[in-house]
């Protein structure tokens, strides 16, 4: 329960403070520090993530504006993507879908390594507003794409929402993390609910594991203004790539560690 408390932290910190990233360590923490089989620590880091990301949406609902229409774009989108990504996942072998969860991590710590704050906004009009007309297929991908990785590998896939609300529809930084968070608790919980009734979870291990990035998230979302942004994103994205390395072996050499 102290192991999954502290990882827990970890989780709420990256949800609270950069709206993405938190949940590519969750599934690891289960599998290897917790010792839970994939096809449970799935589920559990879905239901880890629902709760931690509305725990960082709490503190910025009264000064930070969600962009609820893209927010519901996206959610619409990733729905039945996550139901083809669950039923993906019980296809192929764990070892392959662990395999392939670290060249996830890799990717998602590289993405951080290399984002800015600055926002390009392709699909900006000259108002300010969002040219819906040649957008929505691209976000409507977007949305499908996050719902997949949702269901195959218990992600909440903010590091997709993030630099597609803010390279690709133009919004704030502070308003995509923010409606990264809707997104993600959207995705997970739909994702949880294409799991439900397949796995028995461990409620005492998801209660502290919850619980503890429930209060972490809270508490960073309101420090997030006096946080430096850019130096907890290359902490973490160093911590998810020496992770993502760590799984790969673990996955090639102690393919037992899995559990079934």
């Amino acid at each position: 329960m102290i192991l999954a408390a502290v990882f827990g932290v970890v989780i709420g910190l990256a949800l609270g403070s950069l709206g993405a990233g938190g949940a590519v360590l969750a599934v690891p923490a289960l599998v290897y520090g917790a010792g839970l089989p994939l096809r449970i620590a799935i589920p559990t880091s879905l239901a880890v993530v629902a709760v931690s990301s509305l725990g960082g949406l709490l503190p910025r609902a009264r000064r930070v504006r969600v962009r609820w229409p893209i927010a519901a774009v996206f959610a619409v989108a990733g729905a039945p993507a996550a139901f083809g990504g669950t039923a993906l996942g019980q296809l192929i072998p764990q070892r392959w879908l662990l395999l392939a969860f670290a060249a996830l991590m890799a990717v998602v710590a590289l993405r951080m390594l290399r984002s800015g704050e600055e926002r390009g906004g392709a699909c900006r009009t000259v108002e300010g507003g969002i040219d819906w007309r040649s957008c929505l297929p691209k976000s409507i991908g977007a949305g499908a794409l996050v719902g997949v990785l949702t269901g195959l590998f218990g992600v909440g896939g903010g590091f997709v929402v993030v630099p597609a609300l803010t390279t690709l529809l133009g919004v704030g930084p502070q308003a995509a993390v923010a409606t990264s968070l809707v997104v993600v608790a959207a995705n997970s919980t739909v994702g949880l609910i294409a799991h439900a009734g397949a796995v028995q979870l461990d409620y005492g291990l998801l209660g502290a594991f919850a619980g503890t990035a429930l209060v972490v998230s809270v508490l960073a979302g309101t420090l997030t203004a006096r946080l430096p942004a850019r130096l907890v994103r290359e902490w973490f994205a160093r911590v998810v790539l020496t992770v993502a390395a760590g799984v790969a072996l673990a996955a090639v050499f102690a393919p037992t560690a899995l559990g079934g």
